[in-house]
């Protein structure tokens, strides 16, 4: 039997390279000393019919940061946490209701930095049995699959731009049908992208 796995993992031995929100914007200027805080999400990967779908969250609408947004499931590593894989299987149970013993990490991709100052690590991992997700009301507002071969082809991603801070900062987005992905996540998905085509 083929494994609809085996082109990730494939992906996941070839190194990639770092990821940040100022990819597009090499004019930025970062400050000096500036102390980034860890972070893990979990782009957990299931299989539907012999196809690979991504699971992806819309945070709520009257959350302070990103409300709304199209993102992974995770958050800052805790004390807890033993490192930032820890604190994304930790945070998909929490915000989703996938058990952590129901996923299993096939590898990370390079580390993402973000301009609101998080360093977060994407933690590839298969869901392996079929789950139904529950959406933590506090922070989740949906939750929902795209088929990962949406997301492995590069020309569904384009690079838009908006002011921000007074300068117009550009990023990527990968719209799939309602969910108009972008920023971070969408970045990050880009970079698995480029991988996946070697």
């Amino acid at each position: 039997m083929t494994d609809a796995f085996a082109p990730l993992k494939a992906a996941l031995v070839r190194s990639g390279r770092p990821s940040s929100d100022y990819d597009l914007n090499p004019g930025t200027v970062l400050p000096e000393g500036r102390v980034l805080r860890a972070a893990g999400v979990l782009i957990g990967i299931e299989q539907h019919q012999g196809a690979l779908h991504v699971l992806l969250t819309k945070r709520a609408s009257h959350l302070q940061h990103h409300p709304g947004q199209i993102a992974f499931p995770g958050g800052k590593v805790d004390a807890t946490d033993a490192d930032a894989a820890a604190a994304a299987l930790r945070e998909a149970e929490e915000e989703v209701g996938l058990a952590r013993g129901n996923v299993e990490p096939l590898g990370n991709m390079a580390a993402h930095e973000t301009v609101t100052g998080f360093l977060i690590t994407p933690v590839i991992g298969r869901i392996i049995a079929p789950f139904t997700p529950r959406a933590e009301p506090g922070e989740v507002e949906d939750v929902f699959t795209v088929p990962l071969a949406h997301f492995a082809d590069p020309s569904n991603y384009r690079v838009e731009g908006r002011r921000w801070r007074g300068q117009t900062r550009y990023y990527y987005v990968v719209p799939y049908g309602p969910y108009y992905v972008w920023g971070a996540t969408a970045r990050m998905l880009r970079a698995l992208a480029d991988r996946m085509a070697g």
